[in-house]
C-alpha cells in the first residue's frame, strides 16, 4: 500500500475481534497475538480474519457497467431523517469486548494498565465486520445494534468486505465477487435494528479504486451505491459514510466526483462521507479537506463528514510513514457532537494500540504502542 493511503489493516482483523495474549512481561513479544474468538452471552463474535482473495478473484468477468438490475435492492420506503443535534453527544457505544479490553483485564499488574484502561479502552470504538461469512453476518450485526439500542448508545459499524479491497496489500480480502458482496450486505443490513446508528462504508473502497479498471470501478460504485440504499432502507435511523480518503491523498474534486458515482450525493443512500480512517493527518486538515470533498460533491445541503480521531493527535509524520509510525499521539475523543460545521463526528475508527504491522502483527493489539500513543 502507498504511503498516501489509509492503512487500513484486516489481517488479524479490527475492533472488537481477537483476544488479546501475551505481551506479559516475561519474554513474549509485545503483541496481543490472535487467538479464538470471545463469545460472551448474550453476543455471538463478531467478525473473524478474512481468507486473502487470490488475484484471480477480481471482479474481471463481470458484464459492465453494473446496473441496479443486477441484484435488486429493497423498494424504498419514505423515511424520517435522524437528529444531529447535541442531544446526541456522548452516546456513542463501547463494545465490551476488544482486544485493548482483554489486554486490561489481564495485565492488572502491568504499569502501563491504567493510562491504556483510561485513555484507550474507555472510549468507544467502532466494531468491524472483516470477513464474508454470510451465513452469521444478521446475527453477529445483530447482536451489537440491540445492545447498543438497549443501552441507548449509538455503535459505529465497519463493512469490509468489498471485493479486491486493499488492492493486494495487508488488508486483501473480502466477497469473492460484487453479486456475493451485494447478497452479503442484504444479510449485514437485515440485522441493524431501527435504531440509531452509524456505518462507516467500506474504508478504502473508493479513494484506493485507481488501481482497477475502468469497468471494474464503474461495477464497484454501483455496488457501493446499492449498498447506501440497503442500508438506509433497512434502518430509517442509519447513518452511511462514504469513503473520503484523507487531506493527504486525492484532490477534494477527484475525490468527489468518484463519491457522486458511488452515490455519496444521494440522500436515499448517503449522509455524507468520513476520512483519515486509521490514518494520522490532523483534525483541521480533515475538516479543511471533507468540506472541500462535500462542496465538490453537491446533493443536499445537510451531507456530513465524519472523522477518524484515533490517531491523529500530532498530525501526520512528516515523512509520510504509514506503518505504526513513532511520535502519534491520540487525536480527540469520540464525540457525536463536534461544534464544527458539516462535521457530524469525530470517531475511533481504528482502535489506537492495533497494529499496521510493523510493530505487531497486522491488527493485533500491542501494548507498548498503544502506551506510547496514550502518554
Amino acid at each position: 500500500m502507498s504511503a498516501v493511503a489509509s492503512v487500513v489493516v484486516a489481517v488479524g482483523a479490527a475492533t472488537g475481534l481477537l483476544t488479546a495474549l501475551g505481551d506479559d512481561g516475561g519474554g513474549a513479544a509485545d503483541e496481543a497475538r490472535p487467538a479464538v474468538t470471545r463469545t460472551p452471552r448474550p453476543q455471538p463474535p463478531l467478525a473473524e480474519p478474512s481468507a486473502s482473495a487470490p488475484a484471480s478473484a477480481r471482479a474481471s468477468t463481470r458484464p459492465s457497467v453494473r446496473g441496479a438490475s443486477g441484484t435488486p435492492a429493497p423498494a424504498r420506503t419514505a423515511r424520517k431523517e435522524p437528529s444531529r443535534t447535541a442531544e446526541t453527544a456522548g452516546r456513542l457505544y463501547r463494545h465490551p469486548e476488544s482486544q485493548v479490553l482483554d489486554w486490561v483485564r489481564t495485565h492488572s499488574g502491568d504499569p502501563r494498565r491504567d493510562v491504556i484502561a483510561s485513555r484507550v479502552a474507555g472510549h468507544p470504538a467502532a466494531v468491524w465486520f472483516a470477513d464474508h461469512t454470510p451465513a452469521t453476518i444478521t446475527a453477529r450485526v445483530r447482536a451489537v445494534t440491540s445492545e447498543g439500542a438497549a443501552r441507548g448508545r449509538v455503535p459505529v459499524l465497519v463493512p469490509y468486505a468489498i471485493p479486491d479491497r486493499d488492492c493486494g496489500g495487508h488488508s486483501q480480502g473480502g466477497a469473492p465477487d460484487l453479486d456475493a458482496y451485494d447478497a452479503w450486505i442484504d444479510r449485514f443490513a437485515a440485522g441493524l435494528g431501527s435504531g440509531e446508528v452509524i456505518v462507516i462504508l467500506e474504508p478504502d473502497s473508493v479513494a484506493q479504486a485507481d488501481c482497477l479498471s475502468a469497468a471494474e470501478r464503474a461495477d464497484r460504485f454501483a455496488s457501493l451505491a446499492r449498498a447506501g440504499r440497503v442500508l438506509k432502507d433497512a434502518d430509517p435511523a442509519a447513518r452511511v459514510y462514504f469513503d473520503a480518503g484523507h487531506s493527504g491523498w486525492h484532490a477534494p474534486a477527484r475525490q468527489a466526483a468518484w463519491l457522486k458515482q458511488a452515490g455519496a450525493a444521494s440522500p436515499d443512500a448517503s449522509d455524507g462521507v468520513f476520512s483519515n480512517v486509521s490514518n494520522f493527518h490532523a483534525t483541521a486538515d480533515e475538516v479543511a479537506h471533507d468540506r472541500a470533498v462535500l462542496e465538490a460533491l453537491g446533493g443536499p445541503a445537510d451531507l456530513g463528514a465524519v472523522i477518524d480521531t484515533s490517531r491523529n493527535g500530532n498530525g501526520a509524520p512528516p515523512d509520510g510513514e504509514w506503518c505504526d509510525p513513532a511520535g502519534r499521539k491520540l487525536g480527540r475523543a469520540p464525540t457525536l457532537d463536534t461544534g464544527a460545521g458539516r462535521v457530524d463526528a469525530y470517531l475511533w475508527v481504528k482502535l489506537p494500540g492495533e497494529s499496521d504491522g510493523c510493530r505487531g502483527r497486522p491488527g493485533t493489539f500491542t501494548p507498548s504502542y498503544a502506551y506510547e500513543l496514550a502518554r
